[in-house]
């Protein structure tokens, strides 16, 4: 059994981690009034960039990272991760997910968030509901001494309940000077099973969540990764420090949780009603 290397985190590097983490938080924020039906998620990658690089001047961590072309990764419908933008249209009713990392003064910020171009179906908004909920249980178990198999089970409980499965062969990462670093953080598990969290651990948590069976397979770019019965996906990622009572989120919205307000308050945060049109519970009316 290999052991995972645990990093233990200062105060001090936990508040450049954050910096970092709010700085991709704000990316997210930006582009979601430009994901409408007709738009490329090519032309949403460039906005990213421009974004990251002349607005935040910080460095977009994913393009050239083993390969990969673009600035953020952007999964439409049954792409449930990596997906490469390109010039294909969204449509009315697409779900998408876009997953933003940079890098600021040596601090890797990672996260993602699911959009509507339009009005989504009944599942689609349901399954996008759920796997928000289930992000949310799953940063609601951390804190000193609980287990990495409570956050994977409390995450896989919500889905379950909704019929809904996750998806097994990608997982959240450790997370600050390096982009993907220990320990594996599984979206499903067993309770008082793996890892005894500490505080000063920096990890994401970031669930698949597909509306049909959790099975998957990669596409030819070598990248991109869809469910493999064609079913719809939704992801939503944050990054969670643990603290000496409980969590910190790192990627905190900075235009608030909108509609997502109903599932409580993040890190003990206020709640503020979200206005940018792209973001998934506000474009859904």
């Amino acid at each position: 059994m290999v052991r995972e290397r645990v990093v233990i985190r200062s105060k001090e590097e936990i508040a450049l981690s954050r910096h970092a983490g709010e700085l991709a938080a704000q990316v997210l924020a930006m582009i979601g009034e430009y994901v409408r039906p007709g738009v490329t998620t090519d032309e949403l990658d460039r906005i990213c960039h421009d974004f990251i690089v002349n607005d935040l001047k910080a460095i977009p961590a994913n393009i050239g990272y083993h390969g990969y072309p673009k600035t953020v990764c952007a999964s439409v419908n049954h792409v449930v991760c990596h997906g490469i933008p390109g010039d294909k249209k969204l449509h009315d009713g697409d779900i998408v997910n876009i997953d933003v990392a940079l890098i600021k003064d040596g601090w890797f910020g990672d996260t993602s968030r699911m959009y509507y171009a339009g009005k989504p179906s009944i599942l689609a908004k349901r399954l996008v509901d759920t796997t928000y909920e289930a992000m949310l249980a799953g940063i609601r178990a951390v804190r000193p001494g609980a287990t990495l198999g409570d956050v994977g089970y409390a995450i896989q409980s919500v889905a379950h309940r909704e019929g809904f499965s996750v998806v097994r062969a990608y997982c959240g990462h450790g997370i600050g000077t390096t982009y993907h670093d220990d320990p594996q953080v599984l979206h499903y598990g067993r309770p008082s099973t793996g890892l005894t969290l500490r505080p000063g651990m920096i990890f994401t948590i970031e669930p698949m969540i597909n509306a049909g069976k959790p099975d998957t397979r990669q596409l030819a770019d070598g990248w991109t990764v869809v469910t493999r019965d064609r079913s719809l996906s939704a992801q939503w990622e944050h990054m969670v420090a643990v603290t000496e009572t409980g969590f910190q989120v790192l990627t905190q919205w900075p235009d608030g949780l909108g509609e997502f307000a109903r599932y409580g308050a993040v890190d003990g945060s206020i709640a503020v009603t979200a206005t940018t049109a792209g973001i998934a519970n506000v474009n859904a009316a």
